[in-house]
């Protein structure tokens, strides 16, 4: 019996994340064309054999075509299950819709867990992601799935880029205080954590800061930034309250609808994120920009499950 091999594929979501993830591994992405006929219906051609591999797709989800990249995904999906891949992991770093994961009003649905239902209907065996939004959307599935985790990465970078002696770590929202406190934890610094009110959907009316941080670097650590209304006006209050300077580290830059234009005026020194989400055009527009790359980390998550090897080394280590 021949020996499988990893066959990575790749849709249009974000061609140069799945490139940097396959030249780490050592491999050439698999030959795919993924087109959209004019009906806007979408079209995927495999273009070398996949029988008996362990394939991988690789489909992040950016601002503009989430459903688009969705569909993509689960009809690459589907096509490797019809040509007879003995294993299909989808590599999601930023999962769709993870923020409707709960019945929070009336008649709301449980988008995230509908999601979880296509991607295992369409033929998917393993799931690998990154920074959920809430991590019990693992048990929506009932196939396996590696929740990895941007905090070796950020602790990296925040060694090597900033006095962190002299920083204070900083939660936008009371959700991420988690989060938050595990980075304070492992750099052994204070922790601080801002309360916020909505008046709706991604629109703060009030913050009030818990703790201190006059005279001190704030390090805010977020999950994603989207509009980045939070983060801006987390920064004017960090600020008001003596903060010497302010940063943000968020794992997904989503930065939709006004978002760079709302950092460039805003109080933030910069704000760093990963490559889960496609960013370069906007990285143009705003030179406060600063991207961490987690191809690494994706690879090696890769390597071990192709391997049967243990993935959570990654929870606590970012590969070099």
């Amino acid at each position: 019996m021949s020996v499988n091999s990893i066959k990575l594929l790749s849709g249009n979501s974000h061609p140069e994340l799945a490139k940097k993830v396959a030249d780490r591994l050592g491999i050439e992405l698999t030959k795919i064309l993924v087109l959209q006929y004019s009906n806007q219906e979408t079209s995927v051609t495999i273009g070398e054999s996949v029988r008996d591999e362990d394939v991988f797709i690789l489909q992040s989800t950016a601002p503009g075509d989430i459903n688009d990249g969705l569909m993509e995904l689960l009809i690459m999906i589907n096509a490797c299950k019809t040509a007879s891949a003995r294993r299909i992991t989808a590599v999601i770093p930023n999962f769709p819709y993870a923020r409707q994961d709960k019945k929070d009003k009336s008649r709301a649905p449980i988008s995230a867990k509908l999601i979880a239902n296509m991607l295992q209907t369409a033929g998917c065996n393993h799931v690998i992601t990154m920074d959920l939004h809430a991590s019990q959307i693992q048990g929506f599935f009932n196939v396996p799935v590696d929740n990895l985790y941007a905090e070796p990465s950020m602790l990296r970078y925040i060694y090597e880029n900033f006095d962190y002696k002299s920083a204070v770590i900083v939660s936008p929202d009371a959700g991420g205080a988690k989060r938050a406190t595990a980075i304070a934890d492992r750099l052994d610094l204070p922790f601080a954590l801002i309360h916020k009110e909505r008046s709706r959907p991604n629109e703060v009316s009030r913050m009030v800061l818990v703790g201190d941080v006059s005279d001190r670097i704030a390090i805010l650590v977020d999950d994603m930034a989207d509009t980045c209304g939070t983060l801006v006006k987390a920064a004017q209050t960090l600020k008001a309250n003596g903060a010497k300077e302010v940063v943000a580290i968020v794992t997904h830059g989503i930065l939709s609808g006004n978002a760079i234009e709302a950092i460039n005026k805003s109080e933030l020194t910069k704000v760093v994120v990963t490559n889960t989400v496609p960013h370069a055009e906007k990285k143009k527009r705003c030179p406060r920009l600063e991207t961490i790359d987690i191809a690494p980390t994706l690879a090696e998550a890769c390597r071990r499950t192709h391997n049967g090897e243990s993935v959570s080394f990654l929870f606590s280590n970012a590969p070099s």
